[in-house]
């Protein structure tokens, strides 16, 4: 049967490391992005040119309406979507906890768990048969991020809640759900948070004593899609140097 995965967020980082992974492993692959359109046509060019086969397609996963579009014509382009890649995500810029305002909070909840939400609830209610979905947490719903992204910790835990409950309500159907948790990666999303060189910054605190890439990340997410996982559910792998 032909692999069909949607990566949320596939245009940059992580999501595009991960969507030139699986086209490379004969996955059919809908890259997924809410407003980097040049980032997720490279990433679908760079598929292609190696023989794989990708589309992108703009929808803002927080949005109900946009996530059924996005099924919609990856149903319609490639068949049944098989997997999912819960990738999509934001973090803004560096704050003490006091200084979060309400509409910030509750954009990153947004931003980061309806949209796993409402694309996790989309896959299932579709699933044909088999399945996985891997979230992309991070290592801050394990250290809470205090001083610099306490909402951001709190909507990975969140996630991190939703992976193992829904893992366990869909595991007779045949379907898995796990989770990736990455730390100090080299991606621009440390650019988003207000400081770039963050990885460096806080290398010699990590026992690998160096950041991480998102190719690395990538692996992790593709072994949990696959078939060599296939007794995997409900499981979390930790990527953040030893942290």
């Amino acid at each position: 049967m032909s692999k069909v995965v949607i990566v949320t967020g596939g245009g940059r980082g992580i999501g595009a490391a991960t969507s030139e992974l699986l086209a490379s492993k004969r996955y059919r692959v809908c890259v997924n992005y809410r407003a980097d359109a040049a980032s997720a046509n490279a990433t679908v060019s760079n598929i292609t040119v190696s023989g794989g086969e990708a589309f992108s397609f703009q929808a803002d996963v927080s949005n109900e309406s946009d996530v059924i579009a996005l099924f919609d014509a990856t149903e319609t382009r490639f068949g049944a979507v098989t997997h999912l890649v819960n990738n999509a995500g934001i973090l803004l810029p560096q704050s003490g906890f006091a200084d979060i305002g309400i509409e910030r909070f509750n954009k990153v909840l947004i931003s980061n768990v309806t949209s796993c939400f409402l694309c996790s609830r989309e896959f299932i209610k579709r699933a044909k048969s088999k399945g996985a979905i891997v979230n992309v947490s991070s290592a801050a719903a394990r250290t809470g991020a205090p001083f610099e992204y306490i909402d951001y910790a709190a909507s990975k835990g969140a996630m991190d809640s939703l992976t193992k409950g829904l893992s366990l309500e869909v595991a007779a159907k045949g379907i898995r759900v796990n989770s990736v948790r990455p730390g100090f990666i080299y991606t621009q999303m440390h650019a988003d948070g207000g400081e770039p060189s963050r990885v460096d910054r806080l290398s010699s605190q990590i026992p690998l004593q160096r950041g991480g890439t998102a190719g690395e990340v990538a692996n992790a997410i593709a072994w949990l899609l696959s078939d060599e996982a296939s007794y995997v559910t409900g499981s979390f792998i930790d990527l953040a140097g030893g942290k």
